[in-house]
């Protein structure tokens, strides 16, 4: 995707249903994609539990990737959540509600196949918001020091994932796969399907696990002597006459679709466990020996790095252009009067945004009595300063606003991430969080300074109209 080029949101056109077994649990599942609105992401439904909880596919929600990335919000679980959110992100698929009656996703043949299938029956449709997308501008990277996994993302002009596995055994060697265009996951990489090693396979028989399991949806790497107790335990688990290993080490249940479909089938893991990011990225994706637990904790730590970078991110703003109101403007709008006047100029103004400029000067009056030797800017006083070019927002809603008062109600989650002295110029940007009902504004509000965050808060105010003797 080219890096100018405006990419809408998408959903799905209508409805589409699959039934399976999940692996792990062993359940029957009915799982529906559904169309989801704009900035929806990927959330599940749990339809048989009451009050159908929905848990978003979040990397937070992570807490447990044994055998499979399992989600968890306020007691409700969702099992190898993995395959399904690959073929959404596969298909560049953005907003869909996943409904399920039991805590996991069919497991279909191990892959994404099914999952691609069904939703290219359902067909997609754009929405009018813009995709957003992370841009990824230095390398990132996460260890395991314990395994030796590691993942990296670096810069580049698409989405795009290498895998590199390698689990020390003569029957899997080291292997290699790469996706360098999403467009490529169906043919390429959907159909990869999920695999075991014996001894794995052996001990989760112990254990009463892998109940959905079988021989049909998981290729059997055989690292050890088959014995005799362990084939008969083998035919009974899956409901066979016979089993054999075939010359290249794997049970002969199935035949390999890729000579490396198990490095194919850990970057499709790679991408549905990126999912939980919930954004689009825009950088190659390196992964050395990548397994449920690096993945995800690459994901959390990308999706934190993504929320500061968001939160901090200084919008830019000619200050040298004319503003759209100066401050004898902004008199005109607000009762407020020097020296209780903290905004010198609007720079922009809309139905749901207002952006406003404070110069601070050594000659304000507060820098007297506020630590004279060493001036800031008392945060309160920021924090008025944003109020009152919200106050030109809500304000500029009613014809007359000279005879209307601006009072706060309630100022919520403020932070003072640096000091603002003499010579800075301080910027407002603040938007609304709900419409204006009945004067009352609800706003998020940042001030900004030498281009970093400086303040944030969330504030309510309410204009009341002043009653002229």
């Amino acid at each position: 995707m080219s890096s100018d080029k405006v990419v809408k949101q998408r959903t799905v056109a209508k409805e589409v249903t699959l039934q399976g077994v999940g692996l792990h649990t062993g359940h029957e599942v009915t799982m529906t994609f559904k169309p989801a609105p704009e900035n929806h992401g990927y959330a599940f439904k749990r339809i048989d539990l009451e009050g159908t909880p929905v848990i978003e596919a979040d990397a937070n929600y992570v807490v447990n990737t044994q055998r499979g990335t399992n989600l968890e919000k306020k007691g409700v679980k969702i099992h190898t959540s993995e395959h399904v959110l690959a073929a959404l992100v596969g298909l560049e698929i953005d907003n869909v509600l996943i409904e399920l009656d039991a805590p996991e996703p069919p497991i279909m043949d191990g892959s994404s196949k099914y999952f691609v299938e069904a939703l290219e029956k359902a067909g997609t449709v754009e929405q009018e918001v813009e995709r957003e997308e992370y841009i990824v501008k230095d390398v990132i990277s996460y260890m395991d020091e314990e395994t030796g996994s590691e993942i990296t993302v670096i810069p580049s002009d698409e989405y795009q994932i290498t895998t590199m596995v390698d689990f020390g055994t003569k029957v899997l060697g080291t292997q290699n796969a790469t996706l360098k265009h999403l467009s490529q996951f169906k043919k390429e990489i959907s159909n990869a399907r999920t695999f075991s090693f014996l001894h794995e396979i052996e001990t989760l028989l112990e254990h009463g696990l892998i109940k959905g399991g079988d021989l049909n949806n998981a290729i059997v790497y055989v690292d050890k002597e088959l014995s005799q107790e362990t084939m008969e335990k083998l035919k009974v688990a899956f409901k066979k006459d016979s089993i054999s290993v075939k010359p290249n080490g794997i049970l002969d249940n199935l035949t390999l679709h890729y000579p490396n479909e198990a490095a194919r089938h850990k970057l499709l893991d790679v991408i549905g466990d990126i999912a939980l990011v919930g954004t689009r990225i825009r950088g190659k994706v390196i992964a050395n020996k990548p397994g449920h637990f690096v993945n995800t904790q690459f994901a959390k730590k990308l999706s934190k790095i993504i929320k500061i970078e968001k939160r901090n991110k200084v919008p830019q703003f000619d200050l040298n252009k004319p503003p759209l109101m100066d401050v004898t403007d902004i008199m005109k709008k607000l009762p407020h009067r020097p020296p209780f006047l903290l905004v010198d100029k609007i720079l922009e103004l809309s139905d749901t945004h207002v952006v406003g400029v404070k110069n601070i000067t050594m000659n304000e009056p507060f820098f007297v009595g506020h630590f004279p030797g060493a001036p800031v800017m008392p945060g309160v006083l920021q924090v008025e300063a944003m109020a009152q070019a919200g106050g030109i927002l809500v304000l500029s809603t009613v014809p007359d606003p000279e005879n209307y008062l601006t009072f706060f109600m309630k100022i919520d989650k403020v932070k003072f991430k640096q000091q603002v002295g003499p010579g800075d110029t301080l910027i407002f940007k603040l938007e609304l969080v709900s419409p204006i009902r009945r004067g009352i504004c609800h706003m998020q509000g940042y001030a900004y300074a030498n281009g970093k965050l400086a303040t944030e808060a969330e504030m309510m105010a309410q204009i009341v109209k002043v009653k002229n003797e």
